[in-house]
């Protein structure tokens, strides 16, 4: 956590995972509130869930904020963390083969937000949540039947197996109790001095360094955990009382 600022501007990038459960959102935006208590805190999030009755205004309170440019630039300005998921859904709803990749889907308005206001950029790499959801597709054919992108401006509808739908389209299935790691990277070189946002050839040179820079860490924290499903049952088991807790050996 030393590597977020405690006070003052800074940009929080992510990987995002499991759909709808997403618990690296969750892990990173309270880790981020614990390092800076009187600081401002904002996360992003799809118009959807800002519309949605009851639950837009839990988010809110918050400290959700649309995703856009001008809301992110306010936010930052106001001298808080802002976290975004640039993959956003198409990353979330990665098939589950995908699991260990960092996909972005070249979605590059945190490069030119970063260079148009000069702030820190801070990657969160998550390991660990996109294995509790098997996907199976992130169905883009059935999005563009349904209209999704004008409709809601998604481009996905996906299709996951578990329970208790078992082969489902976009329903919440049960996750499995994966262990889920975030680890917070020191800020990117390039990201303290302000540049040219519309610099494409600069733009682009940079949206790969940082994916890169992601993967690499991706690739560390699955190594360290390759099965974090089995890691987070063991870690359940052994927090049993008593004898129970002697099973987690056998895991």
């Amino acid at each position: 956590m030393d590597n977020l600022p405690a006070a003052g501007p800074a940009l929080v990038i992510g990987n995002h995972s499991s759909i709808y459960w997403a618990p690296e959102v969750w892990i990173t935006f309270m880790a981020a509130m614990d390092r800076r208590p009187n600081e401002p805190t904002y996360g992003v999030a799809h118009e959807i869930l800002l519309r949605a009755p009851g639950l837009g205004d839990s988010l809110r309170d918050f400290g959700v904020i649309p995703a856009s440019q001008e809301a992110a630039t306010a936010g930052l300005k106001d001298g808080g963390a802002v976290m975004v998921y640039p993959g956003g859904d198409w990353e979330a709803c990665r098939p589950w083969t995908d699991r260990g990749k960092v996909d972005f889907a070249g979605r590059k308005g945190f490069i030119r937000l970063a260079l148009k206001l000069g702030v820190p950029v801070i990657p969160a790499v998550a390991n660990g949540g996109h294995d509790s959801i098997f996907i199976v597709s992130r169905g883009e054919r059935t999005a563009r039947l349904l209209g999704l992108d004008k409709l809601v401006r998604a481009k996905v509808f996906p299709y996951t197996v578990g329970l208790p739908f078992g082969i489902a389209p976009i329903l919440p299935q049960i996750p499995l109790p994966s262990h889920v790691d975030v680890s917070f990277l020191p800020a990117l070189d390039w990201s303290t001095q302000p540049g040219d946002p519309e610099d494409t050839e600069l733009v682009d040179r940079l949206y790969e360094q940082t994916v890169g820079t992601m993967q690499t860490e991706l690739d560390r924290l699955r190594a360290a955990t390759p099965n974090p499903v089995a890691t987070g049952l063991k870690n359940h088991v052994a927090a049993l009382p008593g004898p129970l807790s002697g099973l987690a050996n056998l895991l």
